[in-house]
């Protein structure tokens, strides 16, 4: 009845301080954001939604949840597949063999990091919204019927209040049967009582009141608690997010190092019945063949001073760019030269590259301004 009134208007209502509503309000915002974080985290984990309901289902049960094969891991598993009957001696089957490690690797890297996740940050979550949340809105709803109980009990006694005075300042003497004449007489008395009756009441319901407010408020005030837990789980949560991102990048460049290493051995293989020109095409990383300048003569060498390029040593200085067959390239990762020959990177810069007869094919000779030098294909991506 009371709270039927309070909302139609027609009753006063306790307030609480501005400290308290303070509390409230951040305790609902910590809560909605916190079951959003936890939404979505738990989708980034798991993209798949029938999963995600799987494993609900095995946690309202109180089951163990089965293993479940990551997406790399399956991925790694048809590429062995593949090569086993490819053949895991051809040039395709030895890159699919490679790949498929490198997936199985960056899977199992993956599980590692959902369960880390879900370990360090995931379940903080979870057993606030399932632990201290519920006390919290257990105790509110508890206070809110304090409340209730607190201003029925204050509107009963302004009511007989305002009876008792009406009774006492207009008694009615005038009546002339004896069985109305009494109640009118006897009407202050009566609503002494009944003021009395509801004062104490009043009482009563406050201290359970101000009690209720006393528990509800410290544990409204842990939610600064529950502020700072949470912040050490995310620390936790970027740090396991950050490992699993270095290894996928790691594994990554390994995998491109081994298949730029590989190129050219396949590159021979797949191509060994074409004329000897074709030997000099750059690997397969590129989109396009980079076009050769014409064969340069081997000068002898000088005693102390090496200067062919059929032994391996470059002299940048010494070598010139082809009139035509130059082509630009971007540079994907920071690369330190070894030596004076080769030309340091950085990435995301441009530079023109270009082959020479004889040379190495993971390997192309790059300009940037007066500078030149050699540089890893793999480190490159030829543009049209």
């Amino acid at each position: 009845l009371q709270f039927t009134e309070e909302k139609l208007g027609q009753a006063e209502k306790t307030e609480l301080d501005a400290h308290f509503e303070n509390l409230l309000a951040r305790a609902d915002c910590t809560k909605n954001w916190t079951e959003k974080i936890l939404r979505q985290t738990e989708v980034l984990l798991q993209p798949n939604p029938s999963a995600r309901v799987e494993e609900f289902l095995y946690e309202k049960l109180d089951r163990k949840v089965p293993s479940r094969v990551t997406n790399g891991e399956l991925l790694a598993q048809y590429m062995t597949e593949a090569a086993n009957d490819f053949g895991p001696g051809t040039p395709y089957g030895k890159t699919l063999i490679k790949v498929g490690e490198t997936q199985r690797r960056l899977g199992a890297a993956e599980r590692d990091f959902i369960h880390s996740a879900s370990i360090n940050f995931l379940t903080p979550l979870r057993n606030f919204l399932e632990g201290d949340w519920r006390t919290i809105s257990k105790e509110r709803r508890i206070l809110q019927n304090r409340r209730l109980d607190l201003d029925a009990c204050k509107a009963r006694l302004k009511k007989a209040k305002a009876a008792e005075a009406k009774a006492a300042a207009v008694p009615d003497f005038q009546e002339t049967r004896p069985r109305n004449y009494v109640l009118s007489a006897s009407a202050s008395a009566l609503w002494s009582d009944e003021v009395e009756k509801a004062e104490h009441e009043l009482r009563l319901t406050q201290t359970e009141f101000d009690r209720q407010a006393e528990v509800t408020r410290l544990l409204l005030e842990g939610i600064s608690s529950t502020h700072v837990n949470h912040l050490r789980c995310l620390h936790e949560f970027v740090e396991s997010q950050t490992n699993y991102y270095a290894q996928c990048y790691q594994y990554m460049l390994d995998l491109q190092k081994q298949l730029g290493r590989f190129s050219g051995t396949f590159v021979g293989n797949t191509e060994s019945t074409s004329p000897p020109p074709a030997a000099t095409s750059p690997p397969a990383v590129a989109t396009a063949t980079l076009p050769a300048v014409p064969t340069i003569p081997v000068v002898p060498t000088i005693v102390g001073v090496p200067n062919t390029v059929a032994e391996g040593v470059l002299n940048p200085n010494e070598v010139k760019p082809p009139a035509s067959g130059t082509r630009k390239a971007r540079v994907l990762y920071d690369y330190e030269a070894a030596d004076s020959t080769e030309l340091a990177l950085l990435a995301d810069e441009m530079i023109t590259v270009y082959s020479l007869p004889g040379m190495d094919p993971d390997w192309l000779i790059g300009e940037r301004g007066n500078q030149k030098g050699k540089v890893p294909v793999t480190y490159l991506e030829l543009l049209s």
